[in-house]
């Protein structure tokens, strides 16, 4: 019956959110009895009781989408493909802001961390690399941290992965996302890059105990970046609900003529 399957999956998104019945009743205003009983399919739950455990589980619109089918319900958030002609509004506003950000690099990825838009600055940072990661989808996670890709070029290398990681382990544990799991397995075993340059960063000591940068070495010179996401608030679409916006601003003035300078011969 599609309400046991909804129990089960209930079920999964509770411990994957560390919560008791007890603690996920109480959130949602409704007896730990109820809840037994919608986890084990002696209940069939409501469109408006699924929705509503869902926003307590702050469970991601797709997966929100299949807990709907799950309970016998059709789904109630749209998804585009990016790039298709349903998404075209979303492209024209996530260019609009990659272009705004121009001369300095920025991006917009999706859930599993692949480009899905970069403004004209971001190809003048990937000289060098294999073309193989360079084939799309390009893995952003995989660009960033393979050997063969950004690596080698990454000063702080070790600090940068070990902050990627943590991130998509953040991540994993708010989506349980199969994908992602399999992503960091993968980036786990990359071995850091045999000719590694490992150069001091003379940066500003009040931001690199705030922040993580990236100190990246290219032709144009030593490049000190602050990287930022954000993501679009309150959104009801799930491509939208999925996009990142990832911008990289420089951190010190040396950085941020050397990006006026290469942004001059576009």
């Amino acid at each position: 019956m599609p309400h046991d399957s909804f129990g089960n999956t209930l079920k999964a998104w509770r411990k994957q959110r560390r919560l008791s019945q007890l603690d996920l009743a109480g959130d949602a205003d409704i007896s730990t009895r109820h809840l037994s009983f919608l986890e084990t399919g002696r209940s069939k739950p409501s469109r408006d009781m699924i929705l509503h455990l869902a926003e307590c589980l702050d469970v991601p619109l797709r997966e929100r989408n299949g807990l709907l089918v799950s309970g016998g319900f059709a789904p109630i958030y749209a998804e585009q493909d990016f790039a298709g002609e349903g998404a075209s509004a979303i492209r024209t506003a996530v260019d609009q802001i990659l272009s705004a950000h121009e001369p300095y690099p920025a991006l917009a990825m999706d859930r599993h961390w692949n480009m899905v838009a970069a403004n004209r600055i971001v190809p003048l940072m990937l000289g060098g690399i294999d073309a193989d990661l360079l084939q799309p989808p390009i893995n952003l996670l995989r660009l960033s941290l393979h050997p063969r890709g950004l690596a080698p070029r990454v000063a702080n290398f070790t600090q940068w992965r070990d902050h990627l990681l943590d991130r998509l382990r953040r991540q994993i544990e708010v989506t349980a996302d199969p994908e992602l799991i399999a992503l960091f397995d993968e980036a786990k075993r990359y071995h850091p890059p045999e000719k590694l340059t490992v150069i001091e960063d003379n940066g500003d000591d009040a931001i690199n105990s705030l922040i993580v940068p990236l100190v990246l070495k290219t032709d144009a010179g030593m490049l000190r970046f602050i990287s930022t996401t954000t993501v679009f608030g309150t959104p009801v679409e799930v491509t939208l609900s999925e996009l990142a916006i990832e911008t990289l601003l420089p951190a010190d003035e040396a950085t941020a003529q050397a990006l006026s300078t290469l942004a001059e011969g576009l």
